[in-house]
């Protein structure tokens, strides 16, 4: 399951320079798949729809860090364990219930976007 951060958070930003993928965002700022990633071109999102990797994308939070879905792998094939919970000083970096994926699942996100 990909990782999300409460409204916990303090906004201190220590999560962000740990993440492999560049899920990570501060409040308010747009994203898109291309930041800190080797995709190029058409990326099929989540919810089925398919973006350019450099279109900017609303962001998930106004006012705190945020996790984008379609880039976390829990650090998997990075690292042991999710570097931004290991990392948060409030422990708001937490497993997200309603988006369970296997490691299977987290591993092939991650050659997606590292290819």
């Amino acid at each position: 399951m990909a990782i999300f951060i409460t409204d916990e958070c303090i906004n201190c930003g220590a999560c962000e320079p740990e993440c492999p993928n560049n899920a990570i965002y501060e409040g308010g700022v747009e994203w898109s798949i291309a930041e800190g990633t080797g995709v190029q071109g058409d990326y099929e999102l989540e919810d089925g729809s398919v973006t350019d990797a450099e279109t900017e994308q609303s962001p998930v939070s106004d006012e705190f860090y945020y996790i984008v879905p379609d880039k976390c792998t829990e650090c998997k094939g990075f690292h042991e364990e999710p570097q931004c919970a290991a990392v948060c000083p409030v422990d708001c970096c937490v497993p997200d219930p309603d988006r369970e994926e296997t490691e299977e699942v987290l591993l092939e996100r991650k050659d997606r976007l590292h290819l």
